[in-house]
């Protein structure tokens, strides 16, 4: 059984709740429910964290023996170059994500540093996004 994490960053805990005009108005709990559903022969797993130390310790503990990661990094994709190095670290695949198409918001989120040590980047599909990121690792 493929075993994927699905990782969350800041702020992405308010989903459903903050700027429904960019982000939907479902929460994240429950379409995680809806995935589990829809990949029952995948061991799926869900991490959340507002905290870019919490995060790269994730990624550290899951990253030599999980198929793969699909992160939303959340705004830390923009700054944070520790995580882009944890990434770089382990050996378990990573595809960034992100609900919004970034290319179509403010010219701070056009650029990634976690990127260039990713598989892919999937961005603009909505929660679907999640999905797409699912479906390239089987």
């Amino acid at each position: 059984m493929k075993k994927i994490m699905i990782i969350n960053g800041p702020n992405l805990n308010l989903l459903g709740v903050r700027e429904k005009n960019i982000y939907g108005s479902q929460d994240f709990e429950s379409f995680f429910e809806v995935l589990k559903q829809k990949y029952s022969t995948v061991h799926l797993s869900y991490f959340q964290s507002n905290h870019e130390g919490e995060i790269i310790d994730k990624i550290h503990e899951i990253g030599f023996s999980y198929d793969g990661v699909v992160l939303n990094a959340g705004a830390y994709t923009h700054t944070s170059i520790a995580i882009g190095d944890a990434i770089a670290g382990v050996t378990t695949p990573v595809v960034e994500v992100h609900i919004s198409n970034v290319h179509q918001r403010e010219i701070f989120r056009h650029h990634s540093y976690l990127a260039q040590n990713c598989v892919g980047v999937i961005c603009g599909f909505g929660l679907n996004s999640y999905t797409l990121g699912i479906e390239s690792f089987l």
